[in-house]
């Protein structure tokens, strides 16, 4: 695979470990900015109905653009947010914040998805999005965790400060591994119009609107793990970070699997994989007091999250091959969709009084909905590359 790949997966790296930190700083910054706990995860939502809303919005400002520019421009302003975000003394500052960050984060994801697949052959392209998205599952073993710790022992700005720092070798790598290109002209492929209207296409709805729920559940599982974990497992604040560890890790597994089997067999994944996810998220809930079982759960749903997720988002790519420039800004938008969607409703099911295990239980019924509907649309998902391709 190309190098050029692996840079990307650093910023990637970068850009990951802060949209998923906060799973880890929800309760410091709550009683930073005095916010509930629920108020705080919304954060997270913020962060990702701007990468819904800008992620085609920047990519149609920067189609013409030459790649490493576009790649460089966001990953500045995205440092730049992290700034603002550490000085900032109120939460509706951090707010904006994390929504322009958001806006960078779209533009950047947005180019390098599309970016990614023409790096490689037609018929690689889910390898080659694993290897991109391996930088958000790395954030989740390595970043995530140590942002949880390094917030737990400096304070929770500290964490946004480290952010900043991390976007410069970030930025020295894309300058330096991804070749200039000139941006592309009226002649180079299909106009924006043309591009939109594969929004049309029903397998293309369909396989974001899966991706969507899925990574909905995600989403709303892991914002509000941390009291999961203290609360519920009755542990100490320590072991937040471990859990999240645990989730990378199975993260990083099921992504790998994925990139293997989801060009040629996506099938297979989706089958097993969304079958078993709602009933991981049950599981979950229902043995969240047992810490060996929380453990070992959270690593599994860790697997098939991203196994599911990033197979699902594979499909949307090749549904929208004849969308060059914004066909990665389709990817990112059903990503986040669910990643605004997934805290939102966590949220909602705090304020019910249902206890810490409601996100949780969102999260099965998201994944549930989404299995429902992977078996209800028969064998069009999960197609695997046409013939001509391999």
């Amino acid at each position: 695979m190309p190098v050029a790949l692996y840079l990307l997966a650093l910023a990637v790296f970068v850009m990951g470990t802060s949209e998923f930190m906060l799973a880890g700083l929800v309760p410091a910054i709550a009683a930073d900015l005095d916010v509930s706990v629920g108020t705080a995860g919304l954060l997270t939502s913020a962060f990702a109905v701007g990468i819904v809303v800008g992620a085609p919005v920047m990519a149609a400002f920067a189609r013409r653009w030459p790649p490493r520019l576009a790649l460089l421009g966001c990953l500045l302003v995205f440092a730049g947010c992290h700034v603002l975000a550490a000085v900032t003394p109120a939460f509706s500052l951090l707010l904006v914040a994390r929504v322009l960050s958001a806006f960078a984060n779209a533009g950047f994801l947005a180019v390098a998805l599309s970016a990614a697949t023409r790096l490689v052959p037609e018929n690689q392209k889910g390898r080659a999005l694993a290897i991109l998205l391996s930088g958000t599952t790395i954030a989740m073993v390595a970043g995530v965790p140590a942002g949880a710790l390094l917030g737990t022992a400096a304070g929770w700005r500290t964490t946004f400060w480290a952010i900043a720092l991390l976007c410069v070798p970030a930025a020295i790598g894309i300058l330096r591994g991804v070749a200039y290109a000139p941006g592309r002209t009226a002649a180079d492929g299909p106009g924006l119009r043309a591009e939109l209207d594969k929004l049309r296409s029903p397998g293309l709805v369909l396989a974001m609107a899966l991706g969507a729920l899925v990574n909905g559940g995600t989403f709303a599982a892991v914002t509000y793990l941390a009291p999961v974990v203290t609360e519920t497992a009755g542990l100490a604040d320590e072991w937040i970070s471990v859990m999240l560890v645990m989730f990378g890790i199975g993260s990083f597994l099921g992504v790998t699997l994925a990139g293997r089997l989801s060009d040629r067999r996506p099938g297979l994944v989706l089958a097993v994989g969304g079958s078993l996810l709602p009933a991981g998220w049950v599981a979950l809930a229902l043995a969240a007091a047992h810490p060996v079982l929380l453990l070992g759960l959270v690593l599994l749903q860790g697997v098939l999250a991203f196994g599911v997720g990033s197979t699902l988002i594979a499909r949307v790519l090749y549904a929208a091959s004849g969308a060059p420039t914004m066909g990665g800004s389709y990817a990112t938008a059903a990503l986040n969709a669910g990643a605004a969607a997934g805290p939102v409703l966590g949220a909602l099911g705090l304020a019910t009084g249902a206890g810490v295990l409601a996100p949780v239980w969102v999260a099965a019924a998201l994944t549930a909905l989404a299995l429902v509907v992977m078996r209800l649309s028969g064998p069009a998902l999960t197609k695997a590359v046409p013939a001509h391709l391999l």
